[in-house]
């Protein structure tokens, strides 16, 4: 009777320690599952970067016009942010444009808290302010496949030599109602590029 109770006791010892792992491991991909199924779509903005220093192996970094706390200062809102602290980007998506590729949505406003008093259309976008006063939404990668890679990368340096400082391409995102958010495709000129 001893040795039945010591076995099952061996297998829960076993046992617990690999379902708090596994479970560790699905939390990530599950809310990133959850937000791009039921997540309020976005379009965010690119900026210009420089073509020389674009390739990246298979991924591709992207700026938008609110990774850096000085571009803040165009919006309304707070203002002084220091490494380490959240923001929230409210953004109102443009529902009645129907171009190709989508509009950017309406940067509202930044706010150091989390906003209440949204609209039924609006949405958060949750960052964080890094050491280098750039600000990270976990957007800022693009993984591609390698048969597209040079194609695209080439499309983009192509379109920002001939745009003269504008940056023509947006990418696409959904928001959770943490405002958590994932990629969801980068459009290059009215092309898409699903993430």
């Amino acid at each position: 009777m001893n040795t039945s109770r010591r076995t099952s006791f061996s297998w829960w010892r076993f046992i617990l320690p690999f379902l708090l792992q596994l479970t560790l491991v699905l939390i990530v991909p599950a809310q990133s599952a959850y937000t791009y199924n039921f997540g309020t779509p976005a379009v965010l903005q690119t900026v210009p970067v420089d073509p020389y220093d674009f390739l990246r192996g298979y991924s591709q970094t992207l700026r938008y016009n609110i990774s850096r706390v000085d571009d803040f200062k165009r919006f309304p809102g707070s203002k002084n942010f220091k490494p380490g602290q959240l923001c929230y980007v409210v953004l109102e998506p443009n529902l009645t444009n129907a171009k190709l590729p989508p509009t950017p949505s309406q940067i509202v406003k930044i706010a150091r808290e989390f906003p209440q008093d949204l609209t039924k259309f609006q949405v958060v976008l949750k960052g964080k302010v890094k050491k280098n006063y750039r600000v990270s939404y976990g957007l800022e990668t693009y993984y591609m496949p390698e048969s597209q890679r040079n194609k695209i990368n080439q499309e983009i340096r192509d379109l920002q030599s001939d745009s003269e400082g504008k940056s023509p391409f947006v990418v696409e995102i959904k928001v959770d109602r943490w405002g958590n958010s994932v990629p969801v495709s980068l459009w290059v000129e009215n092309k898409p590029y699903s993430f």
